[in-house]
């Protein structure tokens, strides 16, 4: 046998072994759960289990992203199903958040219904923020397939496009559903301001002045066919989350709502109670850009206020899992 050959098996053998040894490897030290990629019946989105779990509750992380990925993980790591779920600025998707058709939603939910590790009959929504008005609306719109919402930081109405600087001019409905607008608050873009820092709850508390506008653009929140958990910061700085969860339990409470409603409101806490409560974030402003100039604003909350928060929080969205999973 020639050097030539002699080497070429040699470097084969090394190449197989490398391979071998990195499986090996990555299967000892991998202590989560390996997503899977889900890209077919019109809509993306990364799915979270165990190889051998059947029939569980499921959760549909509204956003995906980041957040969506961790939320995942932690769900599929306590036997729980989880669907991070982008709907766009992803390849394939709207660049913008404006006329967002729910049938996207609708085609995820109808798919992972059919998946044999989901009860179909335990399949919740989980958003925060916008999210979490998009959360509230999906369960509303489809109570025979969703079953329960987990909303942080949540809206009790829908708003137009232009609540977000870097949507169209023109005022658009957010979200649409059969070609047909999701009744909204019409909202002018905030304007810049002559300092580098902006502040938002001022114009967010201007939207909810308008009670009839407020009144046609509430989201129907008595349909949602399950319980709900509202998770506010008190001390929340980019918009009245605690102010507009305290209007949604007040709607509730009008109607013959079957099932539970807790609303969560934390003193000290701000916008970002919904993060990783194990790698709390020094980060206390948010940037945002207005023609074309940059602004910072305020999560609010204290750093303490927030983990303290973000950690109750998370114990209070497993304990709701529980009680759905036993009742």
């Amino acid at each position: 046998m020639n050097k030539k050959i002699k080497f070429i098996i040699v470097s084969v053998a090394i190449v197989a072994l490398l391979i071998v040894g990195y499986f090996w490897l990555d299967n000892i030290l991998f202590d989560g759960v390996k997503p899977k990629y889900v890209s077919e019946n019109g809509f993306s989105a990364t799915l979270f289990s165990n190889n051998n779990t059947e029939n569980r509750p499921t959760i549909i992380l509204i956003g995906g992203g980041h957040w969506g990925d961790y939320w995942g993980q932690e769900f599929a790591k306590s036997n729980y199903v989880g669907l991070s779920l982008p709907y766009y600025r992803k390849e394939g998707l709207p660049q913008l958040m404006e006329e967002i058709p729910l049938e996207y939603f609708e085609k995820a939910i109808l798919w992972i219904k059919e998946q044999p590790e989901v009860n179909p009959n335990k399949i919740i929504v989980m958003g925060a923020s916008r999210n979490a008005e998009l959360a509230l609306l999906i369960a509303s719109y489809f109570p025979n397939n969703i079953h329960g919402v987990i909303a942080f930081n949540p809206s009790s109405v829908s708003w137009s496009n232009t609540v977000l600087p870097f949507n169209s001019d023109s005022v658009k409905p957010s979200w649409t559903y059969k070609n047909q607008a999701v009744p909204y608050i019409v909202m002018d873009k905030i304007k810049g301001t002559p300092t580098s820092t902006i502040e938002t709850l001022t114009y967010w508390k201007n939207g909810l002045s308008d009670s009839v506008a407020v009144s046609n653009a509430a989201i129907t929140v008595e349909n949602i066919n399950g319980p709900i958990l509202l998770l506010s910061g008190a001390d929340d700085e980019v918009w009245p989350s605690a102010m507009m969860s305290d209007m949604i339990e007040k709607r509730i409470k009008m109607h013959n709502f079957h099932f539970d409603l807790e609303n969560i409101k934390y003193e000290n806490a701000g916008h970002l109670i919904s993060s990783n409560p194990n790698n709390p974030s020094s980060i206390r402003q948010g940037k945002m850009d207005i023609g074309g100039k940059s602004y910072d604003f305020n999560f609010g909350g204290t750093e303490t206020g927030d983990m303290e928060a973000q950690k109750d929080a998370a114990q209070r969205v497993f304990k709701f899992l529980l009680k759905l999973e036993n009742d």
